[in-house]
């Protein structure tokens, strides 16, 4: 399969870009590169001390210009951040350069793996359940824009990442 852009998952925290976006960019012989990562090394600290020391704003100012310097880099296979294709910029600019596919999960499969993790700052503190639900009906309609759509349930890493594999595949080659 010819890969001529970036392959960028999106979604809510907890839906696997991560865990499938690495098994998958080995499948598709493509580097992969996480978008909290990129944005944590470019801010020089944890996307907590970004949320807390500077608000959620400067967290999603910092998220958009990553964004760009990874939709405008070199091909490669990127899990974004939960919220970055909610930004208008960066959904805009992925349409341009990149496939976009949202790994969709449901309410019970995002709680059960953002549960206790303390890596999540919008998370802490908070009714979990509800704060899911609040996302899942804010951000939603806005994956929905995404190219391409794989529900992502509570099966193994490897039967998702052979899910999208096939799905991405179907996508190009039509």
């Amino acid at each position: 399969m010819k890969i001529d852009k970036i392959i960028m998952l999106v979604g809510m925290m907890g839906s696997g870009k991560s865990s499938v976006g690495r098994k998958l960019s080995q499948k598709l012989n493509l580097p992969f590169v996480d978008g909290d990562v990129e944005l944590e090394k470019s801010a020089g600290c944890s996307i907590n001390e970004i949320f807390n020391y500077y608000g959620e704003e400067a967290l999603r100012d910092g998220e958009r210009k990553v964004m760009k310097r990874l939709l405008n880099g070199n091909i490669c296979l990127l899990a974004s951040g939960g919220g970055a294709y909610i930004d208008s910029e960066t959904r805009k600019l992925s349409k341009q350069k990149a496939i976009t596919i949202w790994l969709k999960a449901d309410i019970d499969t995002l709680y059960d793996r953002t549960k206790g993790r303390s890596r999540r700052p919008e998370l802490n503190g908070v009714d979990l359940e509800n704060k899911l639900k609040e996302y899942v009906d804010e951000r939603y309609k806005i994956y929905a824009e995404a190219d391409l759509t794989v529900e992502t349930v509570t099966e193994n890493v490897k039967e998702t990442v052979d899910r999208v594999y096939k799905e991405l595949k179907k996508y190009l080659e039509r």
